[in-house]
C-alpha cells in the first residue's frame, strides 16, 4: 500500500515553496478577476422578461439595399435602429433623411470602417465627432448611440465613447447576414437565439446580397414567436423602467 506523506510531513523548505506558488496563484487569480469585473463593457443586451427586441442595421456601403430594407420595415410597421457611417451618409443623403422621416433611430457606425482599439484616446474621440458631425449635417439628428466598426473595443474605445457622450451598443443575436449565408440561414439563426431584450444585427449595406430576402421572413418568425419590436433607445427605457419598479 503506498504512503501517504501528510502535508506538515514535507520538509520545511519544501512546504515553502509550495506555500509561495499558491499565494503567487491566489494574487494572480484575484487580479485576474478585479480586471475581468472592472472591464468596461458595450450594451449586448437588456434584461427583461417582456418579448420585446431591437432590429437593428450597420450601413457602410451603397444605395440599393437600404430602401427595400426601409420598405420592408414600413410595410410591417416596425421602428429600427440604424447605424450609419459618416462618410456613407454624406455620400447617399437621401437614404438617411428617410430613415429619419420614416421614424427610425439614427445611430452611428463610425467614421473610417476600422478597428478604433488600435487608435489613441484623442484619435478614437475624432473618429467618432466626425461621424456625429456628418449625421447631424445630413438628418439633423445628435446622435448619441455607436456601433464600432467591426463591433471591435477595448477599455480606452469605451471610455472614448462616453466621454464624446455616446453609448456603445453591441448584439446578442447575430444573424451572419454579412456573409451572405443563405435566406434559411439568416432566418433560422435569428429566430433560433432570439430572446426578450435582444439587440438583433443585421445589415442593409450592398455586400449584404440576402438581407432584403430575408428580412420579411425574419419578421414573420418572430412575430409568431409573440415578439414586439422597438429601437434601442426603447429597450434601453424599458430596463430602466423594469429597474425603478424594483426599485
Amino acid at each position: 500500500m503506498p504512503k501517504v506523506i501528510g502535508f506538515w510531513h514535507i520538509k520545511t523548505g519544501t512546504k515553502l515553496i509550495i506555500i509561495s506558488i499558491l499565494a503567487a496563484l491566489l494574487l494572480t487569480t484575484s487580479v485576474l478577476y478585479v480586471q475581468a469585473y472592472h472591464k468596461l463593457k458595450p450594451i449586448y443586451q437588456v434584461e427583461t422578461e417582456k418579448k420585446v427586441v431591437a432590429l437593428t442595421f450597420d450601413i457602410s456601403w451603397g444605395d440599393k439595399t437600404p430602401m427595400p430594407v426601409i420598405e420592408i420595415l414600413k410595410a410591417n410597421n416596425i421602428k429600427s435602429t440604424f447605424f450609419l457611417s459618416g462618410p456613407w451618409v454624406k455620400q447617399y443623403p437621401e437614404v438617411p433623411k428617410r430613415i429619419k422621416s420614416d421614424g427610425h433611430e439614427i445611430a452611428s457606425h463610425g467614421y473610417r470602417h476600422i478597428n478604433l482599439s488600435n487608435l489613441s484616446k484623442n484619435e478614437i474621440k475624432e473618429e467618432i465627432m466626425k461621424a456625429h458631425k456628418n449625421i447631424k449635417e445630413v438628418t439633423g439628428t445628435d446622435a448619441n448611440l455607436i456601433r464600432t466598426p467591426n463591433g471591435d473595443y477595448n477599455d480606452q474605445v469605451i471610455e472614448a465613447v462616453h466621454e464624446c457622450n455616446y453609448e456603445a451598443i453591441q448584439w446578442s443575436v447575430d444573424s451572419l447576414d454579412w456573409m451572405n449565408p443563405g435566406v434559411g440561414t439568416i432566418t433560422e439563426r435569428v429566430s433560433k437565439k432570439v430572446h426578450p431584450g435582444a439587440i438583433i444585427l443585421m445589415h442593409a449595406s450592398d455586400t449584404c446580397k440576402q438581407t432584403v430576402e430575408a428580412l420579411p421572413q425574419v419578421i414573420k418568425e418572430l412575430k409568431s414567436q409573440g415578439y414586439e419590436f422597438v429601437t434601442v433607445s426603447e429597450l434601453m427605457k424599458l430596463q430602466k423602467q423594469d429597474k425603478a419598479k424594483d426599485n
